[in-house]
């Protein structure tokens, strides 16, 4: 395709700059010209900022962050800012003996009661083999008055959530459909997708973790906020 281009402003940025994309599958490829984000991280971080304006005196956790765009405008902006990924081979709350990095697993977060004023994830629900506890556990760690603020491809939209893949009691993995793999920033491998949510993933979060949920959509092309499967779910613990 034609090289797309507009000029705008970044929510992440906060400043004037020009998205580009040389395809016309704008999720992964509209990228902002200074900071690098694409529309579902400026999605998030505008959910964030207009939910949260005093985000940067709060305590945040990021499960998973990226290597730009809102990750790094919370790392380098917010004073609580912490962050984990997931190792199946490091015990979980200890750190990466390379990387440095702490190891969470979702299922099992090893952090204490009401710790969080705000949790994130960014396309990361997707990859989880216990959904139920994953969100019970976040919504544990969260200070009442906090919200878990996370994206993930709602593929299924007005259809009912799949399971695309689950573990079964002796921990070896059953494909339910043909295995689908995400990028994987720890992984070469990828990380499996698990399930094919839908919007219907509101009510789950809310029955299952007592969070009510909501569904944020923008579709804002001077924000460089405009491509498929870009929602944001903001779960309330109160």
């Amino acid at each position: 395709m034609k090289t797309f281009q507009h000029d705008g402003r970044c929510p992440i940025c906060e400043t004037a700059v020009t998205f580009t994309s040389q395809n016309d599958w704008f999720r992964d490829n509209l990228f902002c010209s200074k900071c690098g984000s694409i529309p579902r991280e400026r999605a998030l971080f505008k959910v964030v900022a207009d939910y949260f304006p005093n985000f940067r005196d709060l305590s945040i956790h990021e499960s998973s962050p990226s290597t730009r765009g809102a990750s790094v405008k919370l790392l380098t902006e917010c004073r609580a800012y912490t962050s984990s990924q997931f190792y199946p081979d490091i015990p979980p709350g200890t750190l990466h003996p390379q990387s440095g990095a702490r190891c969470e697993n979702l299922e099992a977060l090893k952090f204490s009661d009401n710790s969080f004023d705000i949790f994130i994830t960014q396309d990361v629900m997707e990859h989880i083999f216990d959904t139920k506890k994953a969100f019970q556990e976040i919504a544990r760690v969260l200070k009442p008055g906090g919200a878990h603020i996370f994206t993930a491809p709602l593929i299924n939209k007005g259809k009912k959530s799949e399971c695309w893949a689950s573990r079964k009691e002796n921990g070896e993995i059953e494909y339910h459909h043909e295995p689908q793999y995400h990028g994987n920033p720890v992984d070469a491998k990828g990380a499996l997708v698990t399930m094919h949510w839908g919007y219907d993933i509101a009510g789950y979060i809310t029955e299952v973790a007592k969070t009510p949920t909501t569904i944020i959509m923008i579709d804002n092309i001077d924000l460089g906020i405009r491509a498929e499967y870009i929602d944001v779910l903001v779960s309330w613990k109160y």
